[in-house]
């Protein structure tokens, strides 16, 4: 039995080595802070940079515990927390980065900021897999393209962690989504409502058959690399390009010879500076309304991982086996 000032936690101690059960002290809840039991935690590709020392960018020091989303239950709140009481039911992007406490752990005090309500519509497993592809998905296309009812909405990596939030957001939004991926993601971008393009494809062959030549609205890109290339290519003139991973050299002839727009989103930065945190609050609020209409369902891989398998659950990613989010079950079962 652990005593009330430790708890369970997925330690990194060290970068490349494995995460360790361990104990790790129990956090409090400090002011503007609540203090979440935690039921699920979310698992990112991010993490495993992490862990591996390969992630400048996110700064989180050894020794940590990763683990971006979560969703649980509030055991206490601290001074001048006012939206939230003992025993409500939360989800949000929280930690693993920054030299904040991750969701790998029985606990966390979180930024109340960053808390929504769960939606009663979906399971514990659900609430935690949707975070930050959520947030990525909202910035891209409503913060930093103002996407509209009737537009054209390219999705490149459509089945994607964020992608497929993406295309269910952009349908729930009353665009015209299109989503590119492999040919074998074909049914289940249909499911989703897009109208699937496979990534073998030229991009003036699939322009020219979904817009005439035109090119789409809006074009979000998710893969990096070439395919933001790709980006420059399939918009239309004065449409507008985003991508959550524009981190390369790229020639912006193509786009500027459309008189197209460009932006990026760094979901990390609200976590790594606290700035606009409040936001990310409203989002998950947004995320919380959409699901429970019935406009965005997270995929979920049907495997079962705990904090003793954690390691296990970063193999699959490692493998590219996972078959939708993976989530790590720390309470009570998801």
């Amino acid at each position: 039995m652990l005593s009330d000032e430790l708890m369970q936690a997925a330690l990194l101690e060290a970068y490349g080595a494995p995460l360790r059960l361990a104990p790790f002290p129990r956090p409090q809840a400090e002011a503007g802070q609540v203090l979440v039991r935690i039921r699920t935690s979310g698992v990112n590709p991010l993490d495993l940079k992490i862990q591996a020392g390969a992630a400048a960018h996110a700064k989180q020091p050894a020794p940590a515990v990763l683990g971006i989303d979560m969703a649980g239950i509030v055991e206490a709140v601290g001074p001048g927390v006012t939206g939230f009481k003992a025993g409500d039911a939360v989800y949000g992007m929280t930690g693993g980065v920054g030299g904040l406490q991750g969701s790998l752990a029985a606990f966390a005090a979180v930024d109340a900021r960053l808390l929504a309500a769960k939606p009663d519509a979906i399971g514990w497993r659900e609430a935690a897999a949707l975070p930050l592809s959520f947030i990525t998905a909202w910035e891209g296309l409503v913060d930093r393209a103002g996407v509209q009812a009737g537009q054209t909405v390219l999705v490149q990596g459509g089945a994607g962690g964020v992608g497929h939030i993406a295309v269910q957001l952009a349908r729930a939004l009353g665009a015209k989504v299109f989503a590119v991926d492999s040919a074998e993601k074909a049914g289940f971008l249909a499911r989703l409502g897009a109208s699937a393009i496979d990534r073998a494809r030229m991009v003036a062959d699939y322009v020219d058959e979904h817009t005439g030549g035109r090119g789409f609205d809006i074009v979000y890109d998710t893969v990096g690399g070439a395919v933001l290339d790709a980006s420059f290519q399939a918009v239309r003139r004065f449409g507008h390009v985003v991508s959550c991973l524009g981190w390369g050299t790229h020639a912006l002839a193509p786009l500027s010879f459309r008189a197209a727009t460009y932006s990026g989103v760094f979901t990390l930065l609200p976590l790594l500076t606290g700035e606009g945190r409040e936001h990310f609050g409203e989002i998950m609020r947004e995320a919380t309304r959409l699901v429970e209409a019935g406009g965005i369902v997270p995929q979920l891989d049907p495997r079962r991982f705990t904090l003793q398998t954690v390691e296990q659950a970063y193999d699959a990613i490692r493998a590219r086996s996972a078959t939708g989010k993976l989530v790590i079950d720390i309470g009570a079962p998801g």
